[in-house]
């Protein structure tokens, strides 16, 4: 793989600036945001007064602890523009999330926060390699869906070509990719493995394309998965980070140089971590569920947005801004399968380990009795041999400590997505 290392004099100076730099650039924009939310927003700022706090009452950044969390349930309740702290008139874009798990959240941008997410974005692919004159395959879905439209501004804001395929169409994108000769790929890590199937399928070496790396997120991938597409794909595997009620992707990206953690751009984005059951706030290095307030958003400012996300902070490395790591699940993701809690992330890195079995993978949940019980379901790769099942349910009784049935599948049986890969089934 080619080493691509950024010059240092091609960064942003605030991603190398000293920590007390840093902290006091926060605290600034952060008593903006505060304010503005508060001025501006009549849910922050009925929010504020139910628990009995004012901007005036943040003097450090510790003091945010005393404001109260914000929540997804929040945004549906206050569908569609309940929570904008700007007129519907100065806004230049709107976003929603698909619904399927309740009411659509709705999430808005102004010119302003349209160029700060084209920055983040700039920024992010610069930190996986990317440089100005790169051509970007975008293949995360377009549409409502920030990810089409927040990689593509990104990428130009860069100085890159944009490719701009969005999901689905699998044997076009291979077309596309062997053709067009892109530089790097923006897509999420489950449909890069349905890509590499048609690579195989088609007889092509995936390991020829001019791909160089690839920016992957939109769902929890493991560092198994990670080597898997280098070492298919001859390129670097980079982690992007970033959620629609806090801007889209481009909250946090990881360095092609160091791949140790996302660092998160703490400039627009002030992360914490809180313990999921008590919201009590947790040292750096402690995990937790991750919680995000913007800094200079204004048309849906985010005041200690709970996430859902499970991970840790960790000191900067290759930027000096901190680290959060790889996403270990979401707690809602979370199954507690008699009594042990368990994440599909886990199941994913053993199923990675194991010859003769796909990446490709769901786990159904059904309840016969009174017992929970799960099956994982996989699929044979190439001449699988008929014994990996077992082995993989032998390991996840050793290294996680239940007992799993596994049924193996005839290789291409498990549906493919296009966008986030569905991982869990749970019919009880």
């Amino acid at each position: 793989m080619e080493d691509l290392t950024p010059d240092p004099a091609i960064l942003d100076p605030i991603e190398t600036a000293p920590l007390a730099e840093i902290r006091s650039l926060q605290l600034d924009r952060l008593k903006w945001s505060l304010e503005h939310a508060y001025r501006n927003s009549p849910f922050y700022r009925d929010h504020f007064d139910g628990a009995r706090v004012t901007p005036a009452d943040l003097e450090t950044l510790e003091d945010l602890a005393r404001f109260p969390f914000t929540v997804k349930d929040h945004l549906r309740r206050t569908y569609p523009f309940g929570m904008m702290a700007v007129p519907k008139s100065e806004l230049r874009r709107i976003h929603a999330s698909s619904g399927t798990t309740g009411k659509a959240t709705v999430v808005g941008y102004t010119a302003h926060d349209l160029d700060v997410w084209a920055d983040v974005v700039a920024r992010s692919i610069r930190a996986s390699g990317g440089r100005r004159g790169d051509t970007v395959h975008v293949a995360y879905g377009y549409g409502l869906f920030t990810g089409g439209l927040g990689a593509h501004a990104g990428a130009e804001r860069l100085g890159c070509t944009v490719i701009p395929v969005s999901g689905g169409m699998t044997e076009r994108q291979v077309t596309l990719l062997v053709d067009f000769q892109p530089d790097l790929i923006m897509v999420t890590p489950s449909y890069m493995l349905a890509i590499l199937d048609e690579f195989e399928r088609q007889g092509i070496d995936p390991s020829s394309t001019s791909l160089k790396a690839g920016i992957f997120g939109a769902e929890p991938w493991t560092d198994a998965m990670r080597r898997e597409i280098e070492s298919a794909f001859d390129m670097h595997a980079v982690d992007i980070y970033g959620l629609s009620e806090v801007m889209g992707p481009g909250v946090a990206n990881e360095c092609v140089e160091s791949k140790d953690g996302l660092h998160v751009w703490e400039d627009h984005f002030y992360p914490e971590i809180v313990d999921p059951a008590t919201g009590e706030v947790l040292a750096d290095g402690e995990e937790g569920e991750l919680v995000f307030t913007t800094l200079t958003k204004e048309a849906l400012p985010v005041i200690r947005y709970r996430t859902g996300d499970l991970t840790r902070l960790m000191p900067g490395t290759a930027r000096s801004m901190r680290r959060m790591a790889k996403v270990v699940g979401r707690k809602d993701d979370m199954m507690i399968i008699r009594g042990v809690n368990v994440f599909p992330s886990q199941i994913e890195e053993l199923l990675l380990e194991i010859e003769g079995l796909s990446p490709h993978y769901y786990i159904e949940l059904t309840r016969p009795d009174r017992l929970d019980e799960m099956t994982i379901h996989v699929e044979r790769s190439g001449a699988g041999d008929a014994d990996a099942g077992s082995e993989l349910a032998r390991r996840v009784k050793d290294r996680i400590g239940i007992t799993a049935s596994v049924a193996v599948a005839d290789h291409g049986s498990i549906e493919r997505s296009s966008g986030k890969a569905r991982r869990i089934v749970d019919r009880r």
